[in-house]
């Protein structure tokens, strides 16, 4: 079998300095790579061997070594490595995008027959994979409400399997509380698995909460540069990680190694980035507030937030990932906020160093109710927040001016 870098000490990321640390260091030392400081780039597909007596063998290391390029190579399994070790320890499974890390992390826990509970603030990717295949395959998917932890127990029957989270809520980012849920689930038997996207492990570690799956899009702030594809998926228990691993093997997953290479070297800045992107977040989100066509800012980090109290108590930080809610805005009253803006992209994901400003009506597909109002999403990126707020401030005299003549 072929031979792999030594993972880096799963004892990196235990306090917030340490998690500085740890995205600059996590990964293959140095010495185990030739002295080279980020993992080489190795792209394949055939493995060779020496012997048909390793050949035959060859898949007694499909868990932890390098034995066909579906599986991964050295590039690979550096990342994994690295991202398990933020993550608080256990194994991780790369896929080739956030939305494939959702979909076999489903397909690995649950079966026709079974039973699926998922928050109803989920991503809306996450909620068409679920309605439009896991119930074309046989499986009952019930959606809940993300408020009263409480009221997820009587949901719970004999044939539920797991319950899948997002906290943040995509779009309208609602706080779940974590370990009340876990906790409620892990009584019943009831696997729980998370989204993590919006905070990443150095805000919120969903593991260390009592969630069995944290589920990532690496594409996101791990990447950081808006060029790469990358999900990700870990946990603690070794049976779980194999069962995941086997699904992506069968469904042909595989994340890409230059991929896996460019999210690696983004990775070593991500704690820097993340505090100018929650600082440029708060200052964006407090101007905001204070505009009149805006009724409500959608942040957990401010005071006002329902959800602040559990954001306070479970996350380590914001990212610059947020929402706000304004009055109805006609055809032309969209264009002229959005269609000028010359440092804010109208782009979708979000995680990268530009700042986007996007419209997210209609309401997001929801089962319980939505506020009416027009629904704008804000991702802060890395610019100077005057310049940001400049550009914003001309997007409202846009719209106020056009409110006006036609008044």
């Amino acid at each position: 079998m072929t031979d792999r870098p030594a993972p880096q000490s799963q004892n990196l990321g235990e306090g917030l300095e340490d998690m500085a640390t740890a995205v600059t260091h996590a990964g293959p030392e140095p010495r185990s790579q030739g002295g080279v400081l980020n993992p080489p780039l190795y792209r394949a597909s055939t493995i060779i061997y020496d012997t048909v007596a390793e050949y035959m063998n060859r898949h007694a290391g499909l868990y932890d070594e390098v034995i066909y390029g579906l599986y991964g190579t050295q590039t690979t399994l550096a990342l994994a490595d690295a991202l398990a070790a933020l993550e608080g320890g256990g194994r991780c499974v790369l896929t080739s995008s956030g939305t494939s890390a959702i979909s076999t992390a489903l397909a690995a826990v649950v079966k026709a027959g079974d039973h699926l509970l998922v928050v109803d603030t989920v991503y809306g990717p996450t909620r068409k994979f679920c309605e439009e295949v896991l119930c074309a395959f046989g499986v009952e998917v019930e959606f809940f409400a993300p408020g009263d932890a409480s009221a997820l127990s009587g949901l719970l029957r004999p044939t539920t399997r797991a319950v899948y989270l997002e906290s943040p809520g995509s779009q309208t980012f609602e706080i779940l509380d974590l370990p009340a849920i876990t906790q409620t689930c892990r009584a019943a038997g009831v696997l729980t698995l998370a989204d993590n996207t919006w905070a990443t492990p150095l805000y919120l570690r969903p593991l260390d909460l009592g969630v069995d799956v944290s589920i990532m899009s690496a594409t996101k702030y791990v990447s950081g540069h808006s060029d790469a594809m990358i999900g990700s998926i870990c946990t603690l228990d070794d049976g779980l990680y194999r069962r995941i691993k086997d699904t992506a093997g069968r469904w042909g997953q595989r994340a890409s190694p230059d991929d896996c290479y460019l999210v690696h070297r983004g990775l070593r800045t991500l704690q820097v980035r993340l505090e100018r992107h929650e600082r440029n977040g708060f200052a964006l989100a407090q101007w905001l507030r204070a505009q009149p066509e805006v009724r409500r800012i959608l942040h957990p980090g401010l005071p006002e937030d329902p959800g602040h109290d559990l954001w306070r108590r479970d996350f380590r930080g914001a990212s610059g990932l947020f929402g706000f809610y304004m009055e109805p805005l006609s055809g032309d009253q969209a264009s002229a906020f959005f269609d000028h803006l010359e440092i804010f992209r109208l782009g979708s994901s979000w995680g990268g160093y530009e700042s986007l400003l996007v419209p997210a009506w209609p309401a997001p597909v929801r089962r319980h109710p939505q506020d009416p109002g027009a629904l704008v999403r804000v991702h802060a990126g890395l610019e100077s927040v005057e310049d940001l707020v400049t550009d914003l401030e001309r997007a409202f005299v846009r719209l106020r001016a056009l409110r006006k003549s036609a008044a």
